[in-house]
């Protein structure tokens, strides 16, 4: 009697545990464009990114960190050089405080959220020497964004405001980064 009450416990257990903790892998794409007052024009272009995420969930609040690597893509254009397409990559760092503001059960929910996103570009390449700008290597961002949870799929489309100029010269360089990301929940 005493195993079978040890089991019953130990599945409630294991099924709350369940619903406090999600991790899992995530996929996404993102749509950099840039705030500049130094070139006649910028260009927006598409990256991708990969990550683990962990969800602690806390009735209709939850809080989520992510940890993945991420390539972000920009061009400029400066009159009488040319332009110049800018790829940076590394790594990609997101703490997020969100709310589920419709709960759909057992089958999911509807979410906003907003947080901090940390990158670190450790490659740095453009495609020609016309417009040389030195790049940081660290962004720090603010996000802001709503994601659907569908059974065990979340689905995030968030906004990354560039709060660091990247570029170290005299210019100024902010990105904004619209970001669409899939994800799976393996608990």
């Amino acid at each position: 009697m005493k195993k079978l009450f040890s089991a019953i416990f130990f599945c409630i257990c294991a099924n709350s545990f369940a619903q406090l903790i999600q991790v899992g892998p995530q996929i996404s794409t993102n749509i950099t464009s840039i705030n500049t007052n130094n070139f006649s024009s910028d260009h927006t272009n598409t990256g991708i990114g990969f990550a683990a995420f962990a969800r602690v969930n806390l009735l209709l609040f939850y809080g989520q960190g992510e940890f993945g690597y991420a390539k972000t893509n920009f061009s400029v254009y400066q009159n009488g050089l040319g332009e110049t397409e800018f790829k940076l990559s590394g790594t990609d760092a997101s703490l997020i405080a969100g709310y589920k503001l419709i709960p759909l059960g057992k089958l999911g929910n509807v979410r906003i959220f907003a947080g901090y996103n940390w990158k670190n570009y450790s490659d740095i390449s453009k495609s020609n020497g016309l417009n040389s700008i030195a790049i940081e290597k660290n962004n720090h961002s603010i996000i802001g964004g709503a994601g659907v949870d569908i059974w065990k799929l979340t689905f995030d489309i968030r906004y990354l405001a560039g709060l660091t100029d990247i570029d170290s010269s005299n210019g100024e360089i902010k990105t904004g980064v619209t970001n669409f990301s899939l994800g799976f929940k393996f608990l």
